[in-house]
């Protein structure tokens, strides 16, 4: 399948200035050459441009008419939510996907580049490093450098010296400070992922994508790779840097481009874009015309003032920096922030499925320790994980394994169910929370998204649980399942139950939360009160930032 040529620019933005690939759909089936958009000049420093790509999976938009453009010497950050196409357009740009329609062309060339594979894109110049680094730890950093491409002497055989020699001046020329002869697994991630853009630099790469290169990172190395991005953007690479801290896109970007739902939302100059118009744009949200939804949340009790959890300087080093949070009985307390905020990975230090290295924990007033999420379950909490695939349903089993199975775990290998005892248990859940499943020995998988949330619901309110944390638990579901899961919610804190709310769908947040926690680049920077949840305050908040970018 070979690709069509350009369309034109396309622009779906919402307000601020106007970005420079705002351009109208006049141009549609022109063939694209270097002074198109209606004749007009394009940029001499351009070093890539996409044009018009869409593609689809199965029927399923993941982009639609998307335009990117890279220019030389720039670090040019790519933003959005979850599912709004990042990924995808990397994938088209480097060749693991194919596309459907549109162009793709480099240094300003009137020729279509189409990439069948990495190694193809590689060759074409453009290079990717990945969060999790794709070298080879059981070799010398040298050897990684120069994997595939290794001197050779006159009879074939690889000449080491040389070899070293040129990984020891390359290294240098980009202040990493590591000899050549040593273990890649001996180095820390971050001068693995140096290492990786090294390689990238001395094949002669004028574009770099980094994918999530800092997720791992502490502060210092974030800095020294920092350090290195900019020395690449001076010597004239073009930088596409996928992240989702905005700090770092403030600290080091000149361009970003929006992305939400396969869509382009427009691309501007970072200088340009205050820091809560992106989390608006990135949302889809416009807060200067929000809709009145405060009004739909239903009539809660007042949660009382007796803490279930409390939380002082808990912490887990790479994930979650040490916060203080307090949750109330009866309290539903909402964790809000942009995808990788830290919202899933506070949560997971709490219930132990990343263990705390730091702070303390009382449950119902009394300091514990909690080494797994059996020692969390065991003290009355229960996690509905963010991927009920992944993590939370076992695709093989039964409705009604699926539902005991957390309760005969808390009872231990010694005492186990009875067949009615389990019977028993999943009918009750089935019947509380309407399941819609053929029979309760049905196998989980072949039941609908919404109705594997319910059946996971059903495990964790079996075991009794004083505080419940619901990690994206409307995520992938109908409209009418998302109503009836917020207000089991909402009926659970009425009973005095403690909750954790975890979604990113605001409005959701706002119905269901009496409390919101804000996190943002892995930290917890504020909470907001009942009488301040809306809209504005929450993408305030998220956004943060000094008064410049504000």
């Amino acid at each position: 399948m070979s690709p069509g040529r350009g369309t034109g620019s396309r622009w779906y933005g919402f307000y601020g200035p106007r970005p420079f690939c705002a351009q109208k759909r006049e141009n549609k089936g022109k063939k694209w050459n270097k002074t198109g958009n209606g004749g007009k000049k394009m940029e001499q420093n351009v070093v890539l441009e996409m044009r018009d790509i869409s593609k689809n999976f199965t029927g399923v938009r993941a982009l639609s008419h998307v335009d990117f453009t890279l220019r030389k010497g720039e670090i040019h950050a790519l933003m959005g939510e979850n599912g709004a196409g990042k990924s995808t357009l990397i994938k088209v740009l480097t060749g693991v996907h194919e596309f459907e329609s549109g162009s793709i062309h480099m240094n300003g060339e009137n020729k279509d580049i189409i990439n069948h594979s990495p190694q193809e894109a590689q060759a074409n110049g453009i290079s990717t490093v990945y969060q999790e680094v794709n070298l080879c730890p059981n070799l010398t950093v040298a050897e990684n450098l120069f994997i595939g491409r290794e001197p050779r002497n006159k009879v074939g055989m690889i000449n080491w010296k040389e070899m070293n020699a040129r990984s020891a001046k390359l290294l240098e020329s980009l202040n990493i400070n590591v000899p050549p002869t040593q273990m890649l697994d001996e180095c820390s991630v971050a001068i693995q992922q140096m290492i990786a853009i090294a390689r990238a630099v001395d094949m002669k790469c004028k574009v770099l994508i980094l994918d999530e290169p800092t997720s791992s990172l502490d502060d210092e190395e974030v800095e020294k790779l920092f350090v290195l991005m900019r020395r690449l953007r001076e010597e004239g690479v073009g930088i596409i840097f996928v992240t989702h801290f905005l700090e770092q896109v403030y600290a080091v970007c000149d361009r970003i481009t929006v992305l939400r739902n396969g869509e382009l939302v427009g691309e501007y100059e970072t200088k340009d874009l205050p820091r809560v118009m992106l989390v608006a744009k990135m949302m889809g949200k416009d807060f200067d015309d929000l809709a009145d939804i405060k009004g739909d949340r239903k009539d809660k009790k007042v949660f009382s003032e007796t803490p279930v959890i409390e939380a002082e300087g808990i912490g887990h080093k790479g994930t979650i920096r040490p916060f203080d949070l307090k949750i109330n009985k009866g309290e539903v307390i909402g964790l809000t922030g942009l995808l990788g905020s830290g919202r899933s990975e506070l949560v997971r230090s709490i219930y132990g499925a990343d263990k705390a290295d730091s702070g303390t924990l009382k449950v119902n007033g009394k300091e514990v320790k909690i080494n797994s999420p059996l020692d969390a379950m065991k003290l009355g909490m229960a996690y509905l994980p963010e991927d009920r695939k992944a993590e939370g349903i076992i695709a093989d089993l039964s409705v009604r394994e699926n539902i005991i199975i957390a309760m005969q775990a808390k009872k231990g290998m010694f005492h186990p169910m009875s067949r009615k005892e389990m019977e028993e248990a999943a009918d009750k859940y089935i019947d509380m929370l309407q399941i819609k499943t053929a029979s309760r020995e049905t196998p989980i998988k072949s039941l609908s998204g919404g109705n594997q949330q319910k059946v996971i619901l059903g495990r964790w309110l079996l075991t009794n649980p004083e505080y419940l944390i619901l990690d994206e638990p409307t995520r992938g579901i109908d409209i009418g399942t998302k109503t009836e899961i917020q207000k089991i919610v909402l009926d659970l804190a009425d009973q005095g139950m403690a909750v954790t709310f975890i979604s990113s769908e605001v409005e959701e947040m706002l119905r269901t939360c009496s409390r919101m926690a804000v996190l943002r680049d892995g930290e917890k920077v504020g909470e907001l009160e009942e009488s301040e949840l809306s809209q504005s305050n929450i993408m305030k908040a998220i956004a943060g930032g000094d008064d410049k970018n504000e």
